[in-house]
């Protein structure tokens, strides 16, 4: 009998909003994320951002410290995040992004999807809380591998024994601090 490797993986699935539509779109099991990642050379993050309390800088800083990526930031305000130079769109990177991972708010995702799907990126990844069925079956339409609600941070940690970075030692995920 074999146990399904996504399973043991998978975080546990919210329920939607009051008045929210049912999920019912099956983004990849833990076998094809990582696949993805072992692909991937190249991230652009959209939305990117230099304050140090959010989400984006913290993945920002994970991915420049712990993975083999050449890192990309995309922000039309910003000029630079970490010493780097942030673009103002995913057309201005000087290379095309492998990984499109976005930290953009829910409206913001079909324009993202086009820019993405324009430049010719592989993946769009959209991060922890963010879900759009139908960003998702476009971009799939489009030749485009798809995840949703998910941290690249935190999948390429699991992946590669790295959960004990940044104090996750604990062998749980939360974004909650535990008391002293």
């Amino acid at each position: 009998m074999t146990a399904d490797v996504g399973a043991a993986c998978a975080l546990p699935t919210p329920a939607p909003a009051p008045g929210a539509a049912p999920r019912t779109w099956q983004g990849p099991g833990a076998a094809e994320r990582l696949a993805i990642l072992r692909r991937t050379r190249s991230v652009a993050i959209v939305g990117a951002s230099a304050n140090a309390s959010r989400a984006s800088y913290f993945v920002a800083t994970y991915l420049l410290s712990s993975s083999p990526y050449d890192v990309y930031f995309v922000n039309p305000r910003a000029t630079e995040i970490l010493g780097r130079p942030v673009y103002p769109s995913l057309a201005a990177l000087p290379v095309v992004p492998d990984l499109v991972d976005v930290f953009r708010r829910h409206d913001d995702l079909p324009s993202v999807l086009d820019e993405t799907i324009d430049v010719g990126a592989r993946t769009l990844w959209l991060q922890l809380g963010s879900w759009h069925e139908d960003v998702a079956r476009r971009a799939e339409a489009a030749g485009l591998e798809v995840v949703m609600d998910r941290c690249v941070k935190i999948e390429h940690a699991r992946f590669h024994g790295g959960l004990h970075l940044a104090g996750f030692d604990t062998g749980v995920i939360s974004s909650r601090r535990g008391l002293r």
